[in-house]
């Protein structure tokens, strides 16, 4: 099993990425963990809907350059669907058994993603109607996966 977490923007914050890298590490047991980030565009402060529009283009032709043809796409959007963490668990084990070896989580950058990106998706997901800064989701998503995989296993790390 892969799993691919693409990102867009540089996580700064050391906590985060110290955070980060021990999910990784203990997803390793489970599966190959590989973390994509991709630069994002900078934003002026009162850009207009078009240059918004260019750069979420931009943007989302750096993400769909790294999603495999066989990939199962999860994208993180407000839109999409929210699920309880035994329900993920049972999706993600799920989408092994319909013969996916790579699930792709993709985070988009401030402006979200292209709607090319959300069609291409499998399966397009929300963890709720919060604003949450991207840097922070990517640490909520790894953990999520971990604890996905430990649902699967019946370990007590969920109660």
């Amino acid at each position: 099993m892969n799993i691919k977490l693409i990102t867009v923007g540089k996580l700064k914050e050391k906590y985060l990425k110290d955070g980060i890298a021990e999910y990784a590490k203990r997803l390793s047991r489970f599966a190959h963990v590989e973390i994509i980030e991709l630069a994002d565009e900078k934003t002026p402060e009162k850009a207009s809907a078009a240059q918004n529009q260019q750069i979420m283009l931009k943007e989302g032709d750096r993400i769909q350059s790294k999603i495999g043809d066989r990939d199962y796409v999860i994208a993180l959007a407000i839109e999409g669907k929210q699920v309880p963490s035994e329900q993920f668990a049972d999706k993600m084990a799920n989408i092994t058994l319909d013969g996916f070896s790579t699930i792709t989580f993709i985070i988009g950058g401030s402006l979200g993603l292209t709607p090319e990106i959300k069609q291409r998706a499998n399966f397009k997901m929300s963890f709720g109607l919060l604003t949450l800064p991207h840097q922070l989701m990517r640490l909520v998503l790894i953990e999520q996966i971990y604890r996905a995989f430990m649902i699967q296993q019946g370990s007590p790390y969920h109660k």
